[in-house]
């Protein structure tokens, strides 16, 4: 398998970009089994490698991927780091897992990066919250004002949670001028619509809303892929059920020829 990267011009580079909920490797596939299941958040289970192996294959198709809701290697994944796993199964030769919440031996949140770039710098953001344990993955990949920032982020169930979390990320947002964010935000686009601040810190632009929640049964667009007006989507998709219940999106992005050479020649800035 290639993962050569498709350019349409010189001046313009296609990227392929990946965000998935993964919920730990735990196949849900109907509403009951948030209950019958829900033993596996705290205990390990013996087809949970298999699992990683079948989406190692899917994720290896992108350039940069984005996950929420993964083990960074406790009892109930049998002590593997799936971040790093996946990493390794599927070719990729960068990754970032940003910790989240700490249960010790029993479960690690986290969320996490796999890239084919290599990021000129990572900074990790405790997002605020009334609850602990939400994050943001910031990663910029090049310099200057025109290198490409990539936010993965997951933001909390509560309406008044999300609401701190959306004005933070936009402080983050406002200066920059080419930015991905994407992650399960949790939220309608209706809802992140309804945001004044953030939509105004940068005109974040939606690709497509894809349904994504319940993987089983598609009725809502939780999972996000937005862009700055300066890049450009195409072939926005929701993939197959990977046993978690969010589908994971994808993208192409294209890169202006400025943004490309602050990526690909970031020494040149």
């Amino acid at each position: 398998m290639t993962h050569a990267l498709a350019t349409s011009s010189d001046h313009d580079l296609t990227l392929r970009l990946l965000t998935f909920n993964l919920q730990v490797g735990i196949q849900t596939s109907a509403y009951h089994h948030y209950l019958t299941r829900s033993w596996q958040h705290l205990l390990p289970h013996r087809k949970r490698r298999g699992r990683l192996d079948i989406m190692a294959k899917v994720l290896g198709d992108f350039d940069i991927v984005g996950l929420q809701e993964i083990d960074g290697g406790s009892f109930r994944s049998s002590n593997v780091n799936q971040l790093e796993y996946l990493a390794q199964r599927a070719g990729f030769p960068y990754h970032y897992q940003q910790l989240n919440r700490n249960l010790g031996r029993v479960a690690q949140h986290s969320n996490g990066l796999l890239s084919r770039l290599q990021p000129q710098h990572v900074q990790e953001h405790r997002l605020p919250g009334t609850l602990p344990g939400r994050g943001a993955i910031h990663v910029r990949y090049g310099q200057g004002p025109d290198a490409l920032h990539v936010f993965v982020a997951h933001l909390a169930l509560s309406r008044r949670g999300r609401i701190r979390q959306l004005d933070y990320l936009s402080e983050l947002i406002t200066p920059l001028k080419h930015v991905v964010v994407m992650g399960d935000l949790n939220c309608t686009p209706d809802q992140l619509n309804a945001h004044s601040r953030f939509c105004l810190s940068l005109p974040l632009h939606p690709v497509r809303p894809l349904l994504s929640y319940p993987a089983w049964q598609p009725r809502r667009a939780l999972d996000h892929i937005l862009l700055s007006p300066s890049l450009t989507a195409e072939a926005p998709k929701a993939l197959d059920q990977l046993f978690s219940d969010h589908l994971p999106l994808s993208v192409n992005i294209h890169l202006p020829a400025a943004c490309y050479k602050a990526v690909y020649f970031p020494h040149m800035q």
